[in-house]
This record gives structure tokens, sequence and C-alpha cells, in this order.
């Protein structure tokens, strides 16, 4: 038997193999693949476990949100009505104003027309006085005009009482 290079190969092939079971060689490969398999898995479920915390987070600033949206919108729907009601108020107010202002106004055109129309008929009151004694002073003589003044004389104590 020819014992060439071949065969010694396949010796050394078998006492490897040999020497690989005999220090337990697959159990330690079989053992670091199992931890790397639970480091990966635990990774996983840790990887899942902060997706859902994110996602949980997500909704929770999205909720949020929408209350912040809907509590601004709220604020400007109430700022809005305040603001009609406060025109509207001013409104009010101005229309009151002006119908007190026009009303006053009013009164004091009729306070001065009462007061013209005195005053004008003050003045033709004093000027028939006026054109009376002048008439009368011509035509009438002193027992005439004496008659006249105790008939006014007599007529003003009559009203007086």
């Amino acid at each position: 038997m020819a014992f060439d290079a071949t065969f010694f190969a396949l010796v050394g092939l078998i006492l490897f193999l040999g020497l690989m079971l005999y220090i337990k060689v697959p159990a330690m490969l079989a053992k670091s693949l199992d931890e790397r398999t639970a480091n990966i898995r635990a990774e996983l479920d840790e990887a899942k476990k902060l997706r859902e915390e994110a996602q949980a987070l997500l909704a929770e600033y999205q909720r949020k949100r929408k209350e912040a949206e809907a509590e601004a919108a709220a604020m400007i729907a109430s700022a809005e009505r305040e603001a009609a009601a406060i025109t509207e108020e001013a409104r009010q107010k101005t229309e009151e104003f002006v119908a007190r202002r026009n009303a006053l106004s009013e009164q004091k055109i009729k306070q001065a027309e009462n007061d013209a129309i005195g005053a004008v008929r003050s003045a033709a009151v004093d000027l028939a006085i006026a054109a009376a004694q002048n008439v009368i002073a011509k035509k009438a003589d002193a027992g005439t005009q004496d008659a006249l003044v105790k008939d006014a004389i007599g007529t003003v104590k009559t009203r007086l009482n």
C-alpha cells in the first residue's frame, strides 16, 4: 500500500474531526449560536417594546395636539363672539347716544322756537301798547285818561284776587 499525500490528508482530517468532537467544539458552537440567537431575540423584543412606547407617545402627542387645536378653536370662537357682542353693544350705545342727542337738540330747538315766539309776542304787545298809548294820548283828554286808568286798576284788582 502506498501512502501518498491524499491518505495523510484524510488521516489528518479524521484526527482533526475527532479532536474537535473530543473538546466539544460543536457544543460550543451551538451554545454560541444559541447565545447569539437569544441576544438577537432580546434586541428584537426591546426594539418592539421601544416601538410600542414610541407609538404610544405619538398617539398621546397627537391627542394633546388635537385637544390644543380644539381649545384654540374654542378660544377663537369665544373671542369672535365677544367681539361681536362688544361691537353690537357699542352700536346700540352709539344709536342711543345719537337718539338722546337728537331728542336734546329737538328740545332745544322747540325751546328756542318758544322763546322766539314769546319774544315776538312781547315785542308785538309792547308795540301795540306804544301805538295804543300814542293813539289814546292824541285822542283822549285828561278825564278820559283818568277813567281808563281807574278801569285798568279795577281790572287788575279783580284778576289778582
